[in-house]
């Protein structure tokens, strides 16, 4: 059998579970990312009745490289680590500062809430961990011979990373091969975080087509649309509801927001209200917690964020902003926003939709047409996101917890608020190449999304070929 060798644990027929093991030879492979499979994918068809079981033998594995902490690339670590991984653990210096928390989140949902059985999970991983700077090459751990490693800047969320395995050419007559793995990729020219890191050369290129088929809308004039659907909200005195993974996009709209509020300072927004009196609710913990991460690692903000910075402004921790951290003070909250209409903007976890706490305002807010549901995310097939999406088009309904709600709320998809590279981006990631890959193999995106992006690509000349 031919080495290097690829193989997919996830996020191959889909666009979570990313899990995937690169053989550089008969005895010896790393893991790349191994996160949970959502939605239609847990399915018994695709990842087996128990989802998040680890259903690969784990002999040979040298260590698991991770691009970044969102749960379909991280979350199922702890069952990997139960499974009895004990290799070394390679991410960017800033996924080691958030992993902590995505994994004790992950356990607390998952697995237990015993604290003192989570502290010391999380020690023991922690130990495992080899924070890695940006576009420095590490050589790897272990048994497996001249394999180095570099982590680049991916530009999606906080400490996101592509990364480059670099060893010894097999059954070649060059010296050496490279394999790159994009994780998940930014979209360019989005705030806080800069641009992905060009990637000069690769043999291999593992790339992500999440968006393979589609171009974000309007990406320039994204911030200008929240502002204008905010106030078309608060005007029908209802409460703007955003779906919104606690990490990454959570900070994004919360740097938005404070820029309308700057800008609009003084300016009535609802019944006398101003701006800058308008409340921004955070209700998510762990989103918070990111928050206070994101704002500690300033470093990695791109020039722009830091001259704000520079100018005494706060994007992300500023005095409208609110955070609602009891269960108690969240459930009072629904019921308060439900009967009043106060105006607010709520920002919730998760962002599917498919368990947290924006569920409650779901089931509290979508049978009056007086508010508004923002998704500024992908939504994946089988989530409870996707079925709004689709039956709010007709007035249908969606099943949440066993009981069916009635939609009635205005439903809208901001889809420049994708933090993913949409088809440019990836095409443009590809095409400033300096020598074109051997090989494109195309993962993390629905069959139609691969084929598309597959044409694409094949058009201008590459080798691609899917899963």
């Amino acid at each position: 059998m031919q080495y290097p060798r690829l193989i997919h644990h996830g996020a191959v027929d889909g666009v979570t579970g990313s899990c995937h093991q690169y053989f550089v030879s008969e005895t010896h492979s790393v893991l790349i990312d191994c996160g949970l499979f959502q939605g239609i994918e847990q399915g018994s068809g695709k990842a087996g009745a128990d989802s998040a079981r680890i259903n690969f033998a784990l002999d040979g594995i040298q260590a698991l490289l991770l691009t970044h902490v969102h749960i379909d690339h991280a979350g199922r670590i702890p069952y990997l680590i139960a499974a009895g991984f004990k290799g070394p653990i390679y991410c960017s210096r800033a996924s080691a500062a958030l992993l902590p928390l995505v994994l004790e989140d992950a356990l607390k949902m998952g697995i237990t809430r015993d604290e003192k059985l989570i502290t010391g999970f999380i020690q023991a991983v922690s130990r495992q961990l080899r924070p890695c700077q940006y576009d420095q090459w590490y050589s790897m751990e272990g048994e497996v011979d001249q394999v180095r490693l570099r982590f680049q800047n991916a530009g999606h969320i906080l400490g996101s990373a592509y990364i480059e395995i670099e060893h010894k050419a097999l059954h070649s007559n060059e010296k050496s091969y490279k394999a790159v793995f994009s994780g998940d990729l930014g979209a360019r020219d989005t705030p806080l975080l800069p641009d992905p890191t060009p990637l000069v050369q690769a043999d291999l290129l593992v790339l992500e087509s999440t968006y393979g088929d589609k171009n974000h809308e309007d990406r320039q004039h994204r911030q200008q649309r929240l502002q204008q659907v905010v106030e078309k909200s608060l005007k029908d005195n209802g409460t703007v509801l955003i779906p919104a993974f606690s990490i990454g996009r959570t900070q994004e709209l919360l740097y938005e927001l404070e820029d309308i509020i700057h800008q609009m300072q003084g300016q009535p927004i609802h019944n006398g209200l101003n701006w800058e009196q308008l409340d921004i609710i955070v209700d998510s913990p762990l989103a918070a917690e990111f928050t206070s991460v994101y704002q500690e690692l300033k470093l990695y903000w791109d020039e722009e964020a830091k001259q704000k910075l520079r100018s005494g402004r706060h994007p992300l921790q500023f005095e409208q902003l609110l955070t609602v951290k009891t269960h108690h003070d969240h459930q009072k909250l629904v019921q308060h926003l439900a009967q009043t209409g106060r105006p607010a903007i709520v920002i919730a976890a998760s962002g599917m939709c498919a368990g947290g706490r924006v569920v409650n305002y779901l089931k509290a807010l979508l049978g009056s047409a007086c508010h508004q549901l923002v998704f500024v995310g992908y939504q994946a097939r089988g989530t409870p996101g996707a079925t709004i999406l689709q039956q709010a088009k007709t007035g249908g309904e969606v099943e949440l917890d066993g009981q069916n709600y009635p939609i009635r709320a205005e439903v809208i998809q901001l889809s420049g608020y994708s933090a993913h590279a949409d088809q440019d981006d990836l095409l443009h990631f590809v095409g400033q190449m300096q020598k074109p890959p051997a090989q494109i193999r195309l993962v993390h995106g629905d069959t139609e999304a691969k084929l598309e992006l597959k044409r694409k690509l094949e058009a201008k000349g590459h080798h691609v070929v899917i899963g």
